[in-house]
């Protein structure tokens, strides 16, 4: 099959890699319909230490189940499914109270040597606690939508669930990218009546006013703080999403909370230190988010994007295919894309 691998910085390749095969009676083997490049794909494909093995890559998909282990019981050959992030076996207490990221059999921090879904086929340990069937063909125009409900848009719902959005409440969503632009959309369907999107893409904040910007900053660093303090009659917002992970964005977001309310943190942080001291313990400041549940959310989610009432898939502005990988990467670094979609 044709997989894309990381050998390092900016070495992405599509290779010629095993099939996958059925190695546990809970295992399902996944034939990919769509997959993506996701904005933390990014994070080593700057800085990744060179491997002569190469990473298996990407972790968002929809996929038809070509065939089930013996244990097996949720789904069948032939179904379509939304495959989350993190594989969870569905049981455990984590798993019963909505946070499958931590499952004590699966789980973010457990290896699964599953594979990346940049592949034609992929080994889905765990299915029944982890993949989501959905009622539809493979050439279903939704298809966009369904896959960002894999990780972005459950990510940007994540964020606003997290935050605490409800209606009265003012937001500021610092980052432009895929997960940033949906915790907008998020943030307008929990009830957000002013929603500003810090970022300085033209084209994405566009996308941003569509799914409920209500204001966009583009100034950065003091400059944007005071630009949102303004905004928001000189107290800051009740809550500041955080869809990037680097230091400045983290600092930014405190500088742009109010006294008493929530930073959310979605994107996945680059630094291992920042401040959490008396700048944010004085003024009671509640840091929240983390690694998002996606799995928890679909229920949710996947009404709107079937009856066409969002469009979470709009933030797919480039279709490639699989063995252009490489080139999606290269889109998306350069700021050339918002998200690539890859199809085998």
């Amino acid at each position: 099959m044709r997989a894309a691998y990381m050998y390092g910085p900016g070495d992405v390749r599509v290779i010629d890699a095993p099939e996958p095969r059925i190695e546990q009676p809970t295992d399902a083997v996944l034939r990919t319909i769509v997959a993506c490049v996701c904005g933390s794909d990014l994070h080593p494909y700057h800085s990744m230490k060179p491997n002569t093995a190469g990473r298996s890559m990407g972790h968002e998909m929809v996929a038809v189940v070509e065939e089930i282990g013996a244990d097996v019981r949720t789904v069948a050959p032939g179904d379509v499914v939304i495959v989350p992030f993190v594989f969870s076996c569905g049981v455990c207490d984590f798993c019963r109270e909505g946070l499958q990221t931590s499952c004590r059999v699966a789980g973010l921090s457990v290896p699964t040597g599953a594979g990346g879904a940049q592949a034609q086929y992929r080994r889905a340990p765990f299915a029944d606690g982890t993949l989501y069937r959905v009622d539809v063909t493979e050439d279903d125009e939704r298809m966009p939508g369904l896959l960002t409900l894999s990780d972005v848009y459950g990510t940007g719902w994540h964020a606003a669930v997290t935050g605490g959005v409800r209606a009265g409440k003012d937001v500021v969503v610092i980052g432009d990218g895929a997960v940033g632009l949906l915790a907008v959309l998020s943030a307008r369907q929990l009830g957000a009546e002013r929603i500003v999107l810090m970022g300085r893409h033209r084209a994405r904040t566009d996308l941003g006013r569509r799914f409920g910007a209500t204001d966009v900053v583009a100034e950065r660093g003091e400059d944007g703080v005071a630009a949102v303090r303004d905004l928001t009659g000189g107290d800051g917002a009740h809550v500041v999403v955080d869809a990037v992970g680097h230091l400045p964005a983290y600092e930014q977001a405190l500088g742009v909370v109010r006294a008493g309310g929530t930073v959310t943190r979605v994107g996945v942080p680059q630094y291992s230190d920042g401040p959490v001291g008396r700048v944010q313990f004085e003024r009671n400041v509640t840091i929240a988010g983390g690694v998002a549940p996606v799995r928890a959310y679909i229920d949710a989610l996947l009404p709107g994007v079937l009856d066409g009432t969002v469009d979470p898939g709009a933030v797919f502005d480039r279709e490639l295919p699989l063995d252009d990988a490489a080139e999606g990467y290269r889109l998306m670094d350069d700021r050339d894309a918002l998200k690539v979609m890859l199809r085998p």
